[in-house]
């Protein structure tokens, strides 16, 4: 009877990144804090969407943005958005975005 060799564990190590993201690993610090913010944003928008129950028209209306514009956000395009732009559509979908700073 033959049988299959049992495959070897294989030692996954973590890699120590950055405390703050994955994009501090991978772009410059001003850029990296930028995307931060962006994807802060977007994921906001992601649960108000799920949590409203609205349909990807309501929400367009809702936002004052077209379909297509709601529909990347529930894909997570977050090259599609610019900062300023997020921080308006959370505003409209009134989750109150706020800036903090620390050093």
């Amino acid at each position: 009877m033959n049988r299959k060799a049992k495959p070897s564990k294989v030692d996954l190590k973590r890699t120590s990144g950055d405390p703050r993201g994955v994009f501090h690993d991978l772009f410059d610090p001003d850029e990296a804090a930028e995307l931060t913010m962006r994807a802060e944003a977007l994921r906001g928008l992601q649960a108000w969407l799920v949590e409203t129950g609205l349909t990807q028209a309501a929400a367009a209306s809702q936002l004052g943005v077209t379909q297509a514009r709601v529909s990347d956000i529930k894909r997570r395009k977050i090259g599609s958005f610019s900062l300023d732009l997020l921080v308006r559509l959370a505003a409209r979908a009134g989750l109150r975005p706020q800036l903090r700073l620390a050093a």
